[in-house]
């Protein structure tokens, strides 16, 4: 048995911290080359059709943005979040709590001209995304509850939530019987911004609020007081940082975040609330932030690139006959391979030799 430890690295150069992702990303397919090879088809070919599913044409572009738009936002809620090393692990929860606000103000109860209610709708999104977090933190502070546990448990319940106000007294009475909500609003719906494509005004606000959390945490006091309680939250704590106050604000900020993607698939993807409206995108974003490195400018690309192998993989599973769930395998592959990367960026292994 070959013994072995890690050394943190004295000098870490720049430079590895650009091209080891994209090293990792690559070794990352090859590896899943023998997944594809299983399913009997040719790697090469598979690829080429998942690219051109993804990015071949102006509507594979428009769906693969459409796509990483809730990523983006998700990627941002967890890095928000693990910034600080509040593991929020309910980002599918906050989500639909945005899409429940969405729901309540934006189909009737408040209406407002289209340049104030879609700004209203994402405020009204962000808030109740925030608001199912702070007892959270509130628990874990005062009665050392684990996080991990409230925020997983938090999203069963609010899916259970929705379920029963779609059977029940928010089905809309025009959908025929499907269990789906009211239709929001023409003054809150998300136009789009490619003509004949899903691609909504919410992309260019998932943009505009990765680039905000990057100044934020890079250039605001409260960035550097969310580093430090994520560094030490006890060193923060002698030093004088108001540690409480800080989680209570990457709550808010994380929750926020979740919610007004719940905000773009309900007044922009869909136009109404469904059961269905998210196929997992509070669990992706914890693979879209780590992915990016917990960099808020980052999360736009990884989010960018996660949804290109979504898309992309249903453009190969139809022209190349091979399973969907690749794309889910694909991702858990890369997504290894970058925190190994990320590991090996920080520290380098010492052999010390063999034992029987």
């Amino acid at each position: 048995m070959i013994n072995f430890r890690l050394e943190e690295r004295e000098n870490k150069s720049f430079w590895m911290n650009v091209i080891a992702p994209f090293i990792a990303i690559f070794i990352a397919l090859l590896i899943s080359c023998f997944l594809i090879l299983l399913a009997g088809v040719s790697p090469l070919e598979s690829y080429k059709e998942l690219l051109i599913g993804s990015f071949g044409s102006r509507n594979a572009i428009a769906e693969t943005l459409s796509r990483a738009t809730p990523l983006i936002l998700t990627g941002l809620a967890a890095s928000i979040a693990f910034k600080a090393k509040f593991w929020n692990i309910g980002a599918e929860g906050q989500l639909y709590a945005g899409a429940l606000a969405v729901t309540f103000f934006g189909t009737g109860l408040i209406e407002l001209p289209t340049i104030l209610m879609i700004p209203f709708l994402f405020l009204v999104g962000a808030v109740a995304g925030g608001l199912l977090l702070l007892p959270l933190v509130l628990l874990k502070n005062y009665y050392k509850v684990d996080e991990v546990v409230t925020t997983l448990l938090t999203n069963f319940i609010v899916i259970l939530l929705v379920s029963y106000l779609l059977e029940g007294p928010w089905k809309d009475p025009m959908s025929l019987g499907w269990p789906q909500g009211a239709s929001v609003i023409d003054q809150g719906v998300l136009p789009q911004i490619v003509a004949r494509t899903r691609l909504h005004l919410g992309f260019i606000f998932s943009i505009f609020f990765a680039v905000l959390i990057w100044i934020l945490l890079s250039r605001h006091i409260v960035g550097y007081q969310i580093k430090a309680v994520g560094f030490n939250p006890s060193a923060a704590s002698h030093s004088g940082l108001p540690v409480l106050k800080t989680i209570l604000i990457v709550a808010l900020l994380s929750g926020g975040m979740a919610g007004m993607a719940g905000v773009t698939e309900t007044a922009g993807l869909k136009g109404y609330l469904t059961l269905d409206l998210s196929p997992g995108f509070g669990y992706a974003g914890i693979a879209v932030a780590m992915l990016a490195g917990l960099h808020p400018l980052g999360v736009i690309a990884s989010g960018i690139f996660l949804a290109s192998i979504y898309v992309g993989a249903d453009a190969m599973s139809r022209s190349m006959n091979v399973p969907s769930y690749l794309a889910d395998v694909i991702v858990a592959i890369t997504v290894l391979c970058v925190l190994v990367s990320l590991v090996l960026i920080q520290f380098k292994v010492k052999l010390l030799g063999s034992s029987k």
